[in-house]
C-alpha cells in the first residue's frame, strides 16, 4: 500500500529522533555530519536504531540522511560517487530493517535544510543569504540520489523559511516521488518569521506533495499549525515535535523538562502522520503509538 493511500484511511505513526536513539545506544554524534557519519562508519548502528523504533510501534522510518550532503562528505575526503552511494544506503538500511518486522512499514528519505549542513543552528533561523538558484543547486543532487533508492516518500523536513521550501519544491516538482514538506516553526510562524498561511501555500502546484506540517518545534506549536495546514492545503498533516526540552546552542546541551504530547488531539484535528523529533526516543514513540491505537 502506498503511503498516500494509507493516510486516507488512518493515522500513521512516525519514528522519533534518530539521533536520540543513537545517543541512547552510546554513539557519539558530535561530528558535523551528526548521525550521517554512521552511514560511513557504523551502518549497523543506524539499522539498530530503526529497528528500535519499529518495535516501539513506528510505521515510518526517517533515514539518516538529514545532515548528509555532497559538500559535507567532501570535507571528510569523500567524492561525489561515494557520497551518492551513502545517501542511497540510508534508504537501503531503513528498507532492510523494515523487512525484519511484521506489518506495513514505509521509508521516508530525510531531506534536511541547507542550514543543517552548516552545523551551526542555521536551520532554526533560515535566511542564509543564498539565492533560490544556489539552494536548488545544493538540494538537487542529494534529492536525486535519494530518489534513485526509491523511498516511499521524501521527508523534506525542518525547513526554516519559505524561500528554501520553494527551492526544494522546484526540485521535487515533476520528479514523481511523493514528498512531505515540514517546517520548523515558532508559534504561528516559520523560524524565519513568515506566517504559516504563506508557508503552506507554496505546495499548491506541486502534485508530489502528499502532506504538509511541522517538526522540530515545541509541542504547544502543533495544534495551531495543524489547523492552518488543513485550511490552506486540505492535505493530510504531518507533525513530529521535539520533546519540549530546549536546546542551548552555546552550552550544546538540552535544558528544561519534556512536555506531554497531545497525539490523540492532533490526530482528531487532522494530523495523519504523527511522531517525534529531538529528544523523543523509542519509549516516547511506544507511548504515542499506544495512545493513537487506543484512540482508534
Amino acid at each position: 500500500m502506498e503511503l498516500a493511500e494509507a493516510l486516507a484511511k488512518d493515522v500513521v505513526v512516525l519514528d522519533g529522533g534518530l539521533s536520540t536513539a543513537l545517543e541512547e545506544a552510546g554513539h557519539d554524534l558530535s561530528d558535523e555530519l551528526w548521525s550521517a557519519r554512521l552511514l560511513l562508519t557504523e551502518p549497523d548502528a543506524v539499522r539498530a536504531a530503526h529497528l528500535a523504533y519499529f518495535r516501539a510501534g513506528a510505521q515510518v522510518a526517517i533515514t539518516a540522511s538529514y545532515q548528509a550532503s555532497f559538500a559535507g562528505f567532501a570535507r571528510h575526503g569523500l567524492g561525489a560517487r561515494e557520497t551518492a552511494r551513502l545517501l542511497r544506503s540510508s534508504v537501503g538500511l531503513a528498507r532492510s530493517t523494515a523487512s525484519e518486522v511484521d506489518g506495513q512499514r514505509w521509508v521516508a528519505a530525510s531531506v534536511g535544510p541547507y542550514g543543517a549542513v552548516l552545523a551551526d543552528g542555521s536551520e532554526y533561523r533560515g535566511r542564509y543569504g543564498l539565492t533560490t538558484r544556489e539552494l536548488v543547486r545544493f538540494h538537487r543532487p542529494r534529492i536525486e540520489a535519494l530518489a534513485e533508492a526509491e523511498p516511499d516518500v521524501l521527508a523534506v523536513e525542518t525547513v526554516p523559511d519559505v524561500d528554501e521550501a520553494r527551492a526544494v519544491l522546484e526540485v521535487v516538482r515533476g520528479s514523481g516521488v511523493p514528498a512531505w514538506l515540514s517546517y520548523s516553526v515558532r508559534g504561528d510562524r516559520t523560524c524565519a518569521g513568515q506566517p504559516l498561511e504563506e508557508a503552506f501555500a507554496v505546495v499548491s502546484d506541486v502534485d508530489e506533495v502528499v502532506a504538509v506540517g511541522v517538526n522540530c518545534c515545541a509541542p504547544q506549536d502543533v495544534a495551531g499549525a495543524v489547523a492552518v495546514a488543513r485550511e490552506v492545503t486540505g492535505l493530510p498533516v504531518v507533525v513530529y515535535p521535539n520533546s519540549g526540552e530546549t536546546w542551548d546552542a552555546r552550552e550544546r546541551a538540552w535544558s528544561g523538562g519534556a512536555a506531554g504530547f497531545a497525539a490523540g488531539e492532533w490526530a482528531g484535528a487532522g494530523a495523519r502522520l504523527v511522531g517525534g523529533c529531538c529528544r523523543t526516543g523509542p519509549a516516547a514513540i511506544a507511548a504515542l503509538a499506544a495512545e493513537l491505537t487506543a484512540g482508534r
